[in-house]
């Protein structure tokens, strides 16, 4: 398996992952946001079919108000009012092949390449908005730090720096 930036090849109206508007995202605003520039669209593929897609996930620039960091994740970060992130945005799994762990493949692509561009575009942590609490979970069992009554979790760079080293 191979994850990739999405392109004209790849089906996306093929895809469905059972949650309307993770499915509507892809079939509609994902390739406008990578022509824009507003998100880099990553899709997993089989190399044996190129074009079917069985999962994706996105990436951006974003911001988080210091107040809202966690105190286990503040002492890593900058004391500036709004500190620098990289937002993890929809992540899905073709409903196919859910349970096959993919979705925690393509979060180890996303942390990878979040991370090898922390230093280029600044970026102190990785933002994910969970949107349930089983999603929320997930992030949770993979290091993710939940903000207070939110299903916003964070992910320090420092501690990714720490599981892959210099």
């Amino acid at each position: 398996m191979k994850i990739e930036v999405l392109a004209s090849q790849h089906d996306r109206d093929g895809f469905a992952c059972g949650v309307d508007r993770l499915d509507r995202y892809l079939r509609t605003q994902a390739s406008q946001d990578v022509r824009r520039k507003a998100n880099g669209v990553f899709i997993l593929v089989e190399p044996d079919k190129p074009d079917v897609v069985l999962g994706y996930y996105t990436l951006c620039a974003t911001g988080v108000a210091h107040g809202d960091v966690p105190a286990t994740a503040r002492k890593h970060i900058p004391r500036y009012p709004l500190v620098s992130a990289t937002l993890i945005g929809p992540l899905a799994v073709s409903e196919a092949r859910q349970g096959e762990r993919l979705g925690a493949m393509l979060l180890a692509d996303a942390v990878r390449r979040a991370y090898a561009s922390a230093a280029t575009v600044g970026s102190s942590m990785l933002v994910v908005d969970a949107i349930s609490e089983r999603a929320a979970a997930f992030y949770e069992g993979n290091g993710f730090v939940r903000l207070p009554e939110s299903l916003r979790l964070v992910l320090p760079m420092h501690a990714i720096q720490q599981l892959v080293g210099p």
